[in-house]
């Protein structure tokens, strides 16, 4: 139980193909509208909205300064993450991070 292609007429398959392409087209989007009710439902069964959620999902609390260049007093490191250059810079110079430390 098929789509008798052999038996449309041609302006049948072009609206068929152009329905097909239409479908194709909006399936990513009708995908992701399903994950959101989905994901809704999930967040209401325990007490919380979507959108409180989301708030808190990826929220890192900023972390303090460990390193404070000893030419520029703005300039600060955390000591994490890619070293900056002013730090690289001190370190070459014979500086060590103890002297840099806060």
């Amino acid at each position: 139980m098929g789509i008798e292609l052999e038996t449309m007429s041609k302006e049948e398959l072009k609206k068929l193909k152009r329905d097909v392409e239409k479908a194709l087209d909006t399936i990513d989007e009708r995908r992701k509208a399903d994950a959101i009710r989905a994901a809704e439902e999930a967040a209401r069964q325990y007490g919380f909205s979507l959108t409180e959620l989301k708030e808190t999902v990826g929220k890192r609390s900023k972390r303090p300064a460990k390193y404070r260049n000893p030419d520029n007093p703005n300039e600060t490191w955390t000591g994490r993450g890619r070293q900056p250059k002013w730090f690289k810079q001190a370190i070459e110079s014979g500086k060590s991070s103890d002297d840099m430390l806060i």
